[in-house]
């Protein structure tokens, strides 16, 4: 039986920041023939992670799709299809996190199996961009509400990605999530039914997804790295505008240019308190292959394979100590 789909993302509707929800959309409903809504943030909501709008309204217009690119009209109000128009869509002004949660509870409450994420435009492959990714915060939304999903990210290699692999990155994708829809995994510790909470899929960008026999798919487990200054400081004369110079891309292309020149606070100025979002996260994008765990999901993406990664919707506790899965009296710490 074919699920009732949930799309999200975190890049906002289709457009320059967003060039993928649109192809994989068409995929799902005409190739798949599944029934899927689409609940989307109304700009692009990138590194924002899991977090929930709390004191803001969130807000939403409707948003109506044509052919070729899904380029469309947003409406205050819902109203018939006009000729060219494939769907009704909605945009939210809200986080991911917060269009899956409002999606699921109150637009199609008991009406959705399965919620995909993405595709990201941008790798959201190990810890670093996964606890930042509006993307995975979207489906790990949904696996807190015990409703299965999959986070799906088309990692960028070639700069500018080639139009005709966009195609073909939508397929496997419908491929890997119809096989984990139809084969979902089990986990003793799962919150719904003891299955599997979530999975995040990487997809690279790469002309290998023209040939016939397509690219390899590894299960994977998260590459554990770290980073380190995201942010520069900006002089008084940069002061003036809150928003900076915020990158409009995901990981792999914010991460291609450091800091730019200019606007730094030099000695001879007064301190303020002013930063800007401004990663210089090469490494993370282009480590050394002998540097990667060899089955994470970093080293399937740098060998030019697809990786799917089953998580749990928690920060994992570690065992660190044997006793701590013994007695409640093997448990107690004696400082």
């Amino acid at each position: 039986m074919s699920p009732r789909v949930l799309l999200v993302n975190d890049d906002g509707p289709p457009g320059p920041q967003s060039p993928y929800i649109y192809g994989l959309y068409r995929h799902l409903t005409t190739n798949l023939r599944w029934d899927v809504k689409v609940v989307v943030p109304s700009s692009q909501k990138s590194w924002v992670g899991k977090a929930f709008h709390i004191k803001e309204i969130t807000k939403g217009r409707y948003y109506y799709p044509k052919e070729p690119d899904g380029m469309g009209e947003v409406s205050s109000a819902s109203r018939p299809l006009n000729e060219g128009e494939v769907a009704e869509w909605v945009l939210l002004d809200g986080t991911p996190a917060t269009c899956t949660n409002i999606a699921l509870h109150n637009l199609y409450p008991g009406t959705i199996d399965l919620v995909v994420s993405g595709p990201n435009l941008g790798r959201n492959s190990s810890a670093a961009f996964a606890m930042s990714s509006g993307t995975i915060g979207a489906a790990m939304s949904s696996a807190l509400s015990q409703i299965r999903s999959v986070a799906i990210s088309y990692g960028t290699v070639l700069h500018p990605t080639p139009n005709e692999l966009f195609e073909p990155a939508d397929i496997l994708s419908g491929r890997i999530i119809q096989y984990l829809w139809n084969n979902w995994g089990k986990d003793v510790g799962g919150l719904r039914n003891g299955e599997i909470d979530m999975y995040n899929v990487n997809v690279p960008m790469i002309m290998e997804l023209l040939k016939l026999e397509g690219i390899d798919v590894h299960w994977t487990h998260m590459w554990r790295n770290s980073y380190g200054q995201l942010f520069k400081a900006v002089s008084a004369p940069d002061a003036t505008s809150t928003t900076g110079d915020v990158p409009t891309k995901g990981p792999d292309v914010a991460g291609q240019h450091p800091a730019q020149p200019g606007g730094d606070v030099s000695k001879d100025e007064p301190a303020t308190l002013v930063f800007k979002f401004s990663p210089d996260i090469q490494p993370l994008i282009t480590p050394s292959f002998g540097s990667l765990p060899v089955g994470s999901d970093g080293w399937a993406i740098a060998k030019g394979h697809a990786s799917i990664t089953p998580l749990r919707a928690c920060f994992a506790h570690v065992d660190h100590d044997p006793a701590a899965t013994g007695t409640e009296s093997l448990r107690i710490l004696k400082l």
